[in-house]
């Protein structure tokens, strides 16, 4: 089993940025690739980014034009979002997710999720 824990989440101006963190415990961190979803209220869940075990490979959604990064430390099983130039349609739950192998863009993919943190995006 893998434990994933959201942090970094909250309430932000439009134009500003967030990072938030997902802690992972329970397995060996380095052997998972990490996603990063969003679910906003009546829509469905939204592939972000996602990053291979070594960090050497990342994936983005279409939608975020270069506004959010994804990074990892695996010396910290932590994986980072830094979101830049937010805007209030990015107000959502934001999770992140664990899976082995690949990093792939479908969330049935992942087999490990956190609880998320909420993001607001205030204009």
């Amino acid at each position: 089993q893998v434990q994933l824990v959201e942090s970094g989440g909250g309430l932000v101006q439009a134009g500003g940025s967030l990072r938030l963190s997902c802690t992972a415990s329970g397995r060996t961190f380095s052997n998972y690739a990490m996603a990063w979803f969003r679910q906003a209220p009546g829509k469905e869940r939204e592939f972000l980014a996602a990053i291979s075990w070594s960090g050497g490979n990342t994936h983005y959604g279409d939608s975020l034009k270069g506004r959010f990064t994804i990074s990892r430390d695996n010396t910290e099983n932590t994986v980072y979002l830094q979101m830049n130039s937010l805007k209030p349609e990015d107000t959502a739950v934001y999770y992140c997710a664990a899976k082995l192998g690949f990093p792939l863009t479908m969330s049935d993919s992942y087999d490990y999720w956190g609880q998320g943190t909420q993001v607001t995006v205030a204009s």
